[in-house]
């Protein structure tokens, strides 16, 4: 499933429109990555599927303050 495991984001439902203006039903699915990431404070590698704009953040901040930021345990990854 297009599911984040950071922020739980996953894919929205929206409308496909035609030049006659017909609208259909489609899916929107997020840009999800999967990563990589090493963390210092853990000392080890952390594999995570993550969408791009959570990979912006996790470079400004860091994993550990982003985790903390959302209320999730850094140690559970």
């Amino acid at each position: 499933m297009a599911k984040s495991d950071l922020t739980g984001t996953n894919k929205l439902k929206g409308n496909k429109v035609s030049h006659s203006n017909i609208k259909t039903k489609r899916w929107q699915n997020p840009n999800l990555q999967e990563r990589r990431i090493f963390v210092p404070e853990l000392k080890r590698h952390v594999n995570l599927r993550v969408t791009t704009r959570e990979l912006r953040t996790l470079d400004k901040l860091g994993f550990v303050a982003y985790a903390k930021k959302l209320g999730l345990n850094p140690a559970n990854y």
